[in-house]
């Protein structure tokens, strides 16, 4: 695989390898972060094992990948991307941590083993979860990127993050029997983190507003077709191939894309909107990879 001195592969690089390429990155700075905070934290090494434990299990590092891949296609150094891919990363597992809590979904598994409360307990993985969130702007502020970029990485990151613990209170605060009033809540719980990787991504290479502007509708549709994915899945996969349980909305009576529109609309919504993020890809040349993303994300099955 040929690299060039942005430190991305060449883009003729096929789809596989370039995920192979951005997974085993991250994993790579993913892990010289845990060393890092290891070292700092003797005294209360338990709450840096459980931040570990959760950070490093693995999934599909999609939010990751994109804060690199619109570095790249912005014109961007792949090393300027990393805080960015963490920071995220960061905050994404923060979130599951705390969605996993008995005070939320209650969910013993995640990504094939057990929750970081069943791990750890629930005080140390509320407090693993307090401070993977504190951390992300730890990294941010210390990147060595100019303060202008980090200035505005951090507004992102903490908009797109309030927003999404705003979409989390709505989705437990009841019922959401209206197809829209729903739509909008999956807009925040789980697009905003989808937005603010792909558009730290951008500002790491220092791409323009009508770019930026680009990407947020990209961001915000592929969010919405992924979370109605997620709804599919809960009813039609299994626990052995998710790596978690299945069902959780029925038991829980919460109202989903599917029980609202029924499974074939569902599906028929979940591609409406990856078609509406294509579209908004047209701006970038080197588009092939994010449109092989996106479709993949379509079809996925866990």
């Amino acid at each position: 695989m040929e690299i060039l001195k942005s430190g991305y592969p060449a883009s003729d690089t096929s789809y596989q390898d370039m995920v192979d390429f951005y997974t085993a990155y991250f994993e790579k700075e993913s892990e010289r972060y845990i060393e890092e905070l290891k070292k700092k934290s003797n005294e209360y090494s338990k709450l840096s094992e459980a931040m570990a434990y959760s950070l490093s299990a693995g999934g599909k590092r999609i939010r990751p990948m994109l804060a690199y891949e619109f570095c790249r296609v912005c014109g961007g150094n792949i090393a300027d991307a990393t805080p960015a891919a963490l920071a995220i990363e960061m905050i994404h597992t923060f979130s599951l941590i705390h969605d996993d809590l008995p005070c939320m979904d209650d969910d013993d598994m995640r990504r094939g083993k057990p929750s970081c409360h069943k791990a750890y307990g629930e005080a140390v993985a509320l407090l693993a979860g307090d401070a993977l969130t504190i951390e992300a702007f730890c990294v941010l502020a210390s990147s060595g990127l100019s303060p202008e970029k980090v200035k505005r990485m951090i507004q992102i990151l903490g908009e797109c993050s309030y927003k999404m613990t705003g979409g989390q209170v709505v989705d437990i605060g009841g019922d959401i029997e209206n197809t829209e009033l729903l739509l909008n809540m999956y807009s925040y719980k789980t697009s905003q983190l989808i937005i603010a990787a792909s558009l730290m991504g951008c500002v790491a290479a220092g791409a323009d507003e009508v770019k930026q502007k680009s990407v947020y509708d990209y961001a915000y549709s592929l969010g919405l077709a992924f979370q109605i994915i997620d709804d599919i899945l809960d009813v039609t996969s299994d626990k052995e191939t998710l790596g978690k349980p299945v069902g959780s909305d029925e038991k829980q009576n919460k109202n989903t894309i599917v029980t609202l529109t029924g499974l074939d609309n569902a599906r028929e919504l979940a591609r409406e909107y990856t078609e509406k993020a294509m579209a908004s890809l047209e701006i970038f040349d080197e588009n092939q990879f994010l449109k092989a993303l996106t479709n993949k994300l379509l079809g996925r099955k866990k």
